[in-house]
């Protein structure tokens, strides 16, 4: 028994249209801009064939259409072509105006996503800098007697867990031998951003934090 099942994935029907039109659809290198009520020809060509619908051909032909690749074919004195490879008229000079302004906002959007995925990559870089700022302010020296006092209350503490951390609480923030009492601003991941008790505004690992 013949199969019919119908073909679902977009990029499965244009491998099924290079094999069934090879002269109109070209599956590598320079392709051909195809006549204007092509989609009309290729539904009636493919009405009796189960494996397609019209619906995935119409979004399978927007993929080709609107690929980089195609969109470079559409130039000035360039002839459209039909479902068999033949000549249908030369491309308006609109139709080529259209075609580079489409493909200019498209290679300008995959440069945005590129930088943007970027940035992302290496969220670490920016959490660097602002960790070196606790180092360099230190607390004044305690008096003789207040060491004694806060290595009890350090020992009081114990290390805070990310997903109980929230903004506006009340933590503290292990800086050289004593933790610094404040108040949580912001969490990013395992950044945490905290306001202490002396105005200074530090970002410091989770592991730094005391509850």
């Amino acid at each position: 028994m013949e199969s019919t099942e119908k073909l679902t994935d977009t990029n499965a029907i244009l491998a099924y249209l290079y094999e069934t039109f090879p002269l109109c659809f070209i599956a590598e290198g320079e392709t051909k801009p195809l006549k204007i009520g092509l989609f009309q020809d290729l539904a009636e060509r493919l009405a009796d064939d189960s494996k397609v619908s019209k619906t995935q051909l119409r979004i399978a032909l927007r993929r080709y259409t609107s690929s980089w690749r195609y969109l470079k074919c559409v130039k000035a004195g360039a002839q459209r072509i039909d479902l068999d490879g033949n000549d249908c008229g030369e491309l308006e000079q609109e139709h080529v105006d259209h075609a580079a302004a489409t493909l200019k906002e498209s290679q300008e959007k995959a440069k945005a996503k590129r930088v943007a995925q970027a940035k992302n990559a290496n969220p670490a870089k920016v959490a660097k800098k602002p960790v070196k700022k606790p180092v360099a302010k230190r607390p004044k020296p305690a008096p003789a007697s207040k060491p004694v006092k806060e290595a009890v209350v350090a020992e009081n503490l114990t290390p805070a867990v990310l997903a109980e951390l929230k903004a506006n609480q009340r933590v503290n923030v292990k800086l050289g031998k004593a933790p610094v009492a404040g108040v949580i601003l912001d969490i990013k991941k395992e950044d945490v951003q905290v306001q202490l008790d002396s105005g200074l505004t530090i970002k410091v690992r989770v592991e730094h934090i005391l509850l």
